[in-house]
């Protein structure tokens, strides 16, 4: 990767968290929390995969073959990819308002959102992140990349299914009649 790849990722991925930071100092008061244990996890599973993405001088035997070929191409496609994922990713969170929140939470008269990028899938943030990352993964064309997005996606897995079941605890058949009709994850698909 030249200076201008780890630049244009770095710019990339700090505006994204930026605004994240910025973001969550705006949001309503929860009344339900799911417990540290599993946020910790998911903590230590994002963490492991930005190794995975940024270190990429440490050897990993395996993961360090490459799945696609060197290229202004294919690190420019999978910029763009990742680009628009994280788009995505930052529409939802800015449709979901003061409802967002790091943790699986109720918040204090909370309310199904269904429209916007939710019409589209329910957790347009997880799809966003998940495609921001494969981006990432196309673009430094290493196996690496596919295990960091595995990893995380199976931990965005269980967070989705905690807070599918919260979901469906709180709003029964308006929110059964909304998972029938918009998948979760990929629209039609998954």
């Amino acid at each position: 990767m030249t200076a201008l790849h780890i630049i244009s990722f770095a710019a990339l991925w700090l505006g994204y968290q930026g605004y994240w930071s910025v973001k969550s100092r705006s949001v309503k008061a929860s009344t339900a929390k799911e417990p540290l244990p599993s946020r910790l996890v998911r903590l230590v599973a994002m963490l492991v995969a930005i190794g995975l993405l940024v270190l990429l001088d440490i050897p990993l035997g395996l993961l360090d073959d490459r799945f696609l070929p060197t290229g202004e191409g294919t690190f420019w496609a999978g910029f763009v990819i990742a680009a628009v994922g994280l788009g995505f990713s930052v529409w939802g969170r800015r449709h979901l308002g003061g409802y967002w929140s790091q943790a699986v939470t109720l918040k204090e008269d909370h309310r199904l959102i269904t429209s916007g990028p939710y019409a589209f899938v329910r957790h347009p943030i997880y799809s966003g992140l998940l495609l921001g990352l494969l981006g990432s993964a196309i673009a430094i064309g290493e196996l690496r990349g596919l295990a960091a997005v595995a990893l995380v996606f199976s931990v965005l897995w269980q967070k989705l299914r905690l807070e599918e079941r919260w979901m469906r605890e709180r709003f029964g058949t308006s929110y059964e009649n909304y998972a029938a009709k918009v998948a979760a994850l990929v629209p039609y698909i998954l």
